[in-house]
Protein backbone atom coordinates (compact mmCIF):
# COMPACT_ATOMS: atom_id res chain seq x y z
CA UNK A 1 0.00 0.00 0.00
CA UNK A 2 1.55 3.45 -1.12
CA UNK A 3 -0.09 7.02 -0.69
CA UNK A 4 -0.78 8.77 -3.77
CA UNK A 5 -2.66 11.90 -5.26
CA UNK A 6 -4.73 10.95 -7.98
CA UNK A 7 -7.85 13.27 -9.87
CA UNK A 8 -11.12 11.21 -9.71
CA UNK A 9 -14.83 11.44 -9.62
CA UNK A 10 -17.09 9.50 -8.07
CA UNK A 11 -19.19 7.46 -9.79
CA UNK A 12 -21.54 5.84 -7.02
CA UNK A 13 -21.43 5.14 -2.97
CA UNK A 14 -22.12 2.03 -1.32
CA UNK A 15 -23.09 2.04 2.42
CA UNK A 16 -20.23 0.09 4.43
CA UNK A 17 -20.97 -0.72 7.89
CA UNK A 18 -22.33 1.86 10.08
CA UNK A 19 -20.53 5.37 9.07
CA UNK A 20 -18.47 4.51 5.91
CA UNK A 21 -19.02 4.40 2.60
CA UNK A 22 -17.24 2.27 -0.45
CA UNK A 23 -16.64 5.25 -3.27
CA UNK A 24 -16.73 3.73 -6.31
CA UNK A 25 -14.14 6.31 -8.42
CA UNK A 26 -12.94 6.34 -11.72
CA UNK A 27 -9.60 8.37 -11.81
CA UNK A 28 -7.16 10.00 -14.35
CA UNK A 29 -3.89 8.05 -13.31
CA UNK A 30 -5.52 4.67 -11.96
CA UNK A 31 -9.11 3.64 -13.54
CA UNK A 32 -11.47 2.71 -11.91
CA UNK A 33 -11.04 1.66 -8.15
CA UNK A 34 -12.90 0.88 -5.12
CA UNK A 35 -12.08 3.07 -2.06
CA UNK A 36 -13.59 3.20 1.69
CA UNK A 37 -14.24 6.35 3.06
CA UNK A 38 -14.05 5.11 6.89
CA UNK A 39 -16.56 7.05 9.38
CA UNK A 40 -17.71 9.47 6.56
CA UNK A 41 -21.17 9.21 7.73
CA UNK A 42 -20.67 10.84 10.88
CA UNK A 43 -21.24 14.35 11.43
CA UNK A 44 -17.87 14.93 12.75
CA UNK A 45 -15.88 13.63 10.29
CA UNK A 46 -14.02 15.37 7.99
CA UNK A 47 -14.63 13.14 5.10
CA UNK A 48 -18.11 13.65 4.98
CA UNK A 49 -18.45 15.90 2.60
CA UNK A 50 -16.05 14.63 0.05
CA UNK A 51 -17.78 11.23 0.19
CA UNK A 52 -20.71 11.53 -2.17
CA UNK A 53 -21.18 10.73 -6.25
CA UNK A 54 -21.04 13.18 -8.29
CA UNK A 55 -18.27 15.10 -6.79
CA UNK A 56 -15.05 15.43 -8.79
CA UNK A 57 -11.65 16.42 -6.78
CA UNK A 58 -8.00 15.63 -5.95
CA UNK A 59 -7.99 12.02 -3.83
CA UNK A 60 -5.22 11.39 -1.32
CA UNK A 61 -5.66 7.41 -0.93
CA UNK A 62 -3.58 4.72 1.23
CA UNK A 63 -3.88 3.20 -2.78
CA UNK A 64 -3.69 -0.91 -2.87
CA UNK A 65 -3.42 -1.95 -6.44
CA UNK A 66 -6.68 -4.36 -7.35
CA UNK A 67 -8.09 -4.21 -4.09
CA UNK A 68 -9.94 -1.44 -2.12
CA UNK A 69 -8.05 1.11 -1.01
CA UNK A 70 -8.85 3.89 2.09
CA UNK A 71 -9.33 7.67 1.46
CA UNK A 72 -6.78 9.89 3.61
CA UNK A 73 -8.36 13.49 2.05
CA UNK A 74 -9.69 15.01 -1.02
CA UNK A 75 -9.37 18.40 -2.13
CA UNK A 76 -12.53 19.26 -4.25
CA UNK A 77 -12.19 21.03 -7.93
CA UNK A 78 -15.98 20.99 -8.57
CA UNK A 79 -19.21 20.04 -6.80
CA UNK A 80 -21.30 20.49 -9.80
CA UNK A 81 -23.26 22.87 -7.64
CA UNK A 82 -25.34 24.04 -11.12
CA UNK A 83 -26.47 20.43 -11.85
CA UNK A 84 -26.99 19.32 -8.48
CA UNK A 85 -29.86 22.32 -7.91
CA UNK A 86 -32.11 20.69 -11.02
CA UNK A 87 -33.76 17.10 -11.00
CA UNK A 88 -33.25 16.94 -15.07
CA UNK A 89 -29.56 17.55 -14.94
CA UNK A 90 -29.70 14.96 -11.53
CA UNK A 91 -31.23 12.84 -14.46
CA UNK A 92 -28.47 13.18 -17.27
CA UNK A 93 -25.35 13.20 -14.59
CA UNK A 94 -26.89 10.06 -12.77
CA UNK A 95 -26.89 8.56 -16.34
CA UNK A 96 -23.67 9.26 -17.43
CA UNK A 97 -22.31 7.99 -14.54
CA UNK A 98 -23.50 4.60 -15.19
CA UNK A 99 -22.60 4.85 -18.80
CA UNK A 100 -19.13 5.40 -18.12
CA UNK A 101 -19.24 3.15 -15.63
CA UNK A 102 -20.05 -0.05 -17.63
CA UNK A 103 -18.02 1.66 -20.49
CA UNK A 104 -14.83 1.70 -18.46
CA UNK A 105 -15.44 -2.00 -17.41
CA UNK A 106 -15.68 -3.19 -20.57
CA UNK A 107 -12.28 -1.33 -22.12
CA UNK A 108 -10.30 0.60 -19.69
CA UNK A 109 -8.84 2.93 -21.66
CA UNK A 110 -8.13 6.20 -20.42
CA UNK A 111 -9.18 8.67 -23.16
CA UNK A 112 -12.83 7.39 -21.40
CA UNK A 113 -11.94 9.40 -18.26
CA UNK A 114 -10.93 12.31 -20.03
CA UNK A 115 -13.88 12.98 -21.99
CA UNK A 116 -16.21 12.10 -19.47
CA UNK A 117 -14.74 14.80 -17.07
CA UNK A 118 -15.06 17.38 -20.02
CA UNK A 119 -18.72 16.38 -20.59
CA UNK A 120 -20.26 16.88 -17.61
CA UNK A 121 -17.95 20.34 -17.04
CA UNK A 122 -19.16 21.37 -20.11
CA UNK A 123 -22.78 20.52 -18.77
CA UNK A 124 -21.89 22.71 -15.91
CA UNK A 125 -21.18 25.45 -17.74
CA UNK A 126 -24.86 25.82 -18.80
CA UNK A 127 -24.49 24.04 -21.89
CA UNK A 128 -27.14 21.60 -23.84
CA UNK A 129 -27.15 18.45 -21.56
CA UNK A 130 -28.83 16.55 -24.42
CA UNK A 131 -26.22 17.37 -27.02
CA UNK A 132 -22.91 16.46 -24.69
CA UNK A 133 -24.82 13.39 -23.53
CA UNK A 134 -25.00 12.54 -27.11
CA UNK A 135 -21.40 13.71 -28.17
CA UNK A 136 -20.25 11.19 -25.30
CA UNK A 137 -22.63 8.33 -26.30
CA UNK A 138 -21.51 8.67 -30.11
CA UNK A 139 -17.21 8.25 -28.50
CA UNK A 140 -18.23 5.76 -26.23
CA UNK A 141 -19.23 3.07 -29.21
CA UNK A 142 -16.03 2.98 -29.95
CA UNK A 143 -14.76 1.85 -26.71
CA UNK A 144 -17.97 -0.84 -26.74
CA UNK A 145 -16.48 -2.24 -30.22
CA UNK A 146 -19.13 -0.75 -31.58
CA UNK A 147 -18.18 1.97 -33.22
CA UNK A 148 -20.37 3.85 -35.93
CA UNK A 149 -18.77 4.25 -39.43
CA UNK A 150 -18.82 7.98 -40.15
CA UNK A 151 -16.58 8.67 -42.79
CA UNK A 152 -17.92 6.93 -46.12
CA UNK A 153 -20.53 4.38 -46.64
CA UNK A 154 -20.31 1.50 -44.78
CA UNK A 155 -20.89 -1.09 -47.41
CA UNK A 156 -19.01 0.41 -50.95
CA UNK A 157 -16.75 3.21 -49.29
CA UNK A 158 -19.03 5.97 -51.39
CA UNK A 159 -18.38 9.70 -49.67
CA UNK A 160 -22.14 10.54 -51.32
CA UNK A 161 -24.33 10.02 -48.41
CA UNK A 162 -27.75 9.97 -48.34
CA UNK A 163 -28.27 8.50 -44.41
CA UNK A 164 -27.20 6.34 -41.55
CA UNK A 165 -28.17 3.33 -40.54
CA UNK A 166 -28.73 1.65 -37.49
CA UNK A 167 -28.48 -1.85 -38.95
CA UNK A 168 -25.46 -1.58 -41.24
CA UNK A 169 -23.69 0.70 -38.15
CA UNK A 170 -23.01 3.71 -40.09
CA UNK A 171 -23.40 5.96 -43.15
CA UNK A 172 -25.11 4.68 -46.62
CA UNK A 173 -25.17 6.07 -49.94
CA UNK A 174 -28.44 6.04 -52.36
CA UNK A 175 -27.21 2.58 -53.83
CA UNK A 176 -26.90 0.84 -50.74
CA UNK A 177 -29.88 2.77 -48.73
CA UNK A 178 -31.46 0.17 -46.57
CA UNK A 179 -34.60 2.35 -45.18
CA UNK A 180 -33.39 2.69 -41.86
CA UNK A 181 -32.09 5.32 -39.39
CA UNK A 182 -32.10 8.79 -40.65
CA UNK A 183 -31.46 11.11 -44.05
CA UNK A 184 -31.80 14.52 -42.48
CA UNK A 185 -28.66 15.78 -43.94
CA UNK A 186 -28.44 18.41 -41.08
CA UNK A 187 -28.42 15.61 -38.71
CA UNK A 188 -25.85 13.36 -40.65
CA UNK A 189 -23.48 15.99 -40.66
CA UNK A 190 -23.76 17.33 -36.72
CA UNK A 191 -23.54 13.04 -35.93
CA UNK A 192 -20.26 13.24 -37.68
CA UNK A 193 -19.08 16.23 -35.86
CA UNK A 194 -20.48 14.73 -32.65
CA UNK A 195 -17.42 11.76 -33.13
CA UNK A 196 -14.73 14.06 -34.28
CA UNK A 197 -15.17 17.32 -31.90
CA UNK A 198 -12.72 18.21 -28.53
CA UNK A 199 -15.40 18.40 -25.98
CA UNK A 200 -13.87 20.09 -24.01
CA UNK A 201 -12.80 23.11 -26.85
CA UNK A 202 -16.69 23.24 -27.06
CA UNK A 203 -17.64 26.94 -26.26
CA UNK A 204 -21.37 26.95 -28.26
CA UNK A 205 -24.02 24.21 -29.06
CA UNK A 206 -26.51 26.01 -32.08
CA UNK A 207 -28.31 22.80 -32.91
CA UNK A 208 -31.68 22.63 -33.74
CA UNK A 209 -34.21 20.38 -32.25
CA UNK A 210 -35.23 18.27 -34.50
CA UNK A 211 -31.77 17.34 -35.41
CA UNK A 212 -31.08 16.83 -31.82
CA UNK A 213 -33.97 14.51 -31.28
CA UNK A 214 -33.61 12.32 -34.79
CA UNK A 215 -29.65 11.84 -33.22
CA UNK A 216 -30.95 11.02 -29.77
CA UNK A 217 -33.70 8.65 -31.02
CA UNK A 218 -30.64 7.00 -33.19
CA UNK A 219 -28.50 6.78 -30.66
CA UNK A 220 -30.87 4.78 -28.24
CA UNK A 221 -31.93 2.07 -30.41
CA UNK A 222 -28.46 1.63 -31.41
CA UNK A 223 -27.56 1.48 -28.05
CA UNK A 224 -30.19 -1.01 -27.12
CA UNK A 225 -29.61 -3.65 -30.06
CA UNK A 226 -25.92 -3.63 -30.60
CA UNK A 227 -24.23 -2.45 -27.22
CA UNK A 228 -25.65 -4.93 -24.72
CA UNK A 229 -25.91 -2.10 -21.88
CA UNK A 230 -28.46 -2.28 -19.38
CA UNK A 231 -28.30 0.99 -17.80
CA UNK A 232 -31.56 1.95 -14.91
CA UNK A 233 -31.10 5.46 -15.05
CA UNK A 234 -31.85 5.37 -18.83
CA UNK A 235 -35.47 5.07 -18.73
CA UNK A 236 -35.77 7.61 -15.88
CA UNK A 237 -33.99 10.07 -18.38
CA UNK A 238 -36.28 9.06 -21.25
CA UNK A 239 -38.97 10.04 -19.41
CA UNK A 240 -37.90 13.52 -18.12
CA UNK A 241 -36.56 14.43 -21.63
CA UNK A 242 -40.45 14.62 -22.52
CA UNK A 243 -40.57 17.84 -20.05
Amino acid sequence: MKIVSTEGFILSTTKYGESSKILNILTKDYGLIGVISKGCMSNKSNLRTVSERFLYATFNINYKEGKLSTLISADVINYFQYIRSDIKLIGYMTYLTELVDNVYKQNNDSEIYKIFISTVLKIEQKLDPLVLTNILETKCLNYLGVGLNLDCCVNCGSKSIVAISHKQGGFLCKNCYDNSGFTNKNALKTIRLYYYVDIGKISKLDISDDTKIEIDNFLDHYYKDYTGLYIKSKEFLNNLKKY
